[in-house]
């Protein structure tokens, strides 16, 4: 029996990015909390967060499957931010943002049902922000595009009138680094492409 190939996010971008580069898969969200805001960070504690996912979809299906997980995070000022809980967190990590720069990370992780074969990664990009005043801050939150993003913005949205410049992977900002994922399902015997 062929091996299906799972998503295990509930992120919309990720699923369309993933598409984008021809994969055929389905999607299960996972069922886990993502709680690791104000958290020390660490890769290590990403890609276990990504791995959880994917493990986690991996015992409700009864079927052979490569597992995709990731999990994205924003880090400034040693901070880490998730999904804002409310408008007025998300105002305060757009305020943190402004006028610095700040990393993306986002970790995967692709777990094979039959074999256990695990592969964790991650990938870093930095985004600089121009100086943001209050006002227009609060348009953005109340455009409600910040309300599912980590860090409270989508690069790919609206906010992409913050960013003065990225340098790294520009996917990886909206969700997960296509290249990095296409590389680490080339050692599952995924054909991408």
């Amino acid at each position: 029996m062929k091996k299906r190939l799972v998503l295990a996010s509930a992120s919309p971008r990720r699923k369309d990015l993933l598409e984008s580069i021809g994969l055929d898969f389905e999607v299960i969200p996972p069922g886990i909390e993502e709680n690791i805001e104000n958290m020390p960070f660490s890769y290590e504690l990403i890609e276990k967060l990504a791995l959880e996912k994917a493990l986690d979809v991996s015992c409700r299906i009864d079927y052979p499957a490569i597992i995709i997980g990731s999990d994205t995070v924003v880090i400034a000022d040693s901070r880490v931010m998730g999904k804002p809980r409310d408008d007025n967190d998300a105002f305060n990590m757009l305020k943190l943002l402004s006028n610095k720069t700040h990393k993306v990370i986002s970790a995967i992780a692709v777990y094979d049902t039959e074999t256990q074969k695990t592969i964790k990664s991650s990938v870093t990009s930095e985004v600089t922000f121009r100086e943001l005043d209050d006002d227009e801050i609060w348009i953005y939150v109340n455009s409600k595009e910040p309300v599912d993003k980590a860090g409270a913005y989508a690069i790919q949205g609206k906010a992409a009138i913050f960013v003065k410049c990225i340098n790294g992977c520009y996917s990886n900002i909206v969700g997960i680094s296509v290249y990095k994922t296409a590389e680490i399902l080339r050692k599952f015997g995924v054909r991408v492409l």
